[in-house]
């Protein structure tokens, strides 16, 4: 029986949800190249990324039941990545404003020796408010955008930009604690796994 989660990330926020959800787990990040391909679909993408990870993890510790986990932003079609510079995020913030965008997180479940190889995806829809330039720069003073999926974190500064949110909370930031916590209680793993 598990009685540790391995987090193959080093997200702070990933760390913190876990912290949050009562989870006795370690950190081991995956050293893989995430596909951000423009043009794949968001869902596929998170899939991809959250695999990966999982599986280069699982490799290095087959013991282990590890966790992959991918968040992006989708503006109706494209895929909002993490800005490369302060230019590129502030065109993100521009686009968003006023309009509404869905956040995709995969998350991937690998314990080969329970057998467990399991991938799933769940998406939030986010309504930002309308944004001027004074907004935005305010915005940036308070939030460092460069290592976000589409230049915004919803855990601070979130009365600054965010109209309305559906569904998880914890997805925008970068993981579905509620859908995981569901997953692994479906696997008759969580009371294995709570810390308390």
């Amino acid at each position: 029986m598990y009685t540790s989660l391995t987090l193959a990330s080093a997200s702070p926020r990933r760390k913190h949800l876990l912290e949050l959800s009562g989870l006795r787990f370690s950190v081991f990040p995956a050293q893989v190249e995430e596909h951000e391909e423009p043009t794949s679909r968001p869902d596929d993408t998170v899939l991809h990324n959250a695999e990966i990870k999982a599986a280069w993890v699982s490799q290095c510790q087959p013991e282990a039941l590890v966790l992959g986990s991918d968040t992006t932003v989708a503006l109706e079609s494209e895929v909002l990545h993490k800005p490369a510079d302060m230019d590129e995020a502030r065109a993100m913030l521009r686009r968003l404003a006023g309009r509404s965008h869905t956040v995709y997180t995969g998350i991937c479940l690998k314990g080969p020796a329970k057998g467990i190889d399991e991938c799933h995806f769940v998406t939030s829809e986010v309504t930002f408010k309308s944004l001027s330039e004074a907004d935005i720069d305010a915005y940036f003073q308070m939030v460092n955008p460069l290592d976000k999926a589409g230049a915004y974190g919803i855990q601070e500064g979130k009365e600054m930009i965010i109209a309305g949110l559906r569904g998880s909370l914890h997805n925008v930031m970068g993981l579905p604690t509620e859908f995981l916590l569901e997953r692994l209680e479906r696997l008759n793993l969580l009371a294995a796994l709570r810390t308390t």
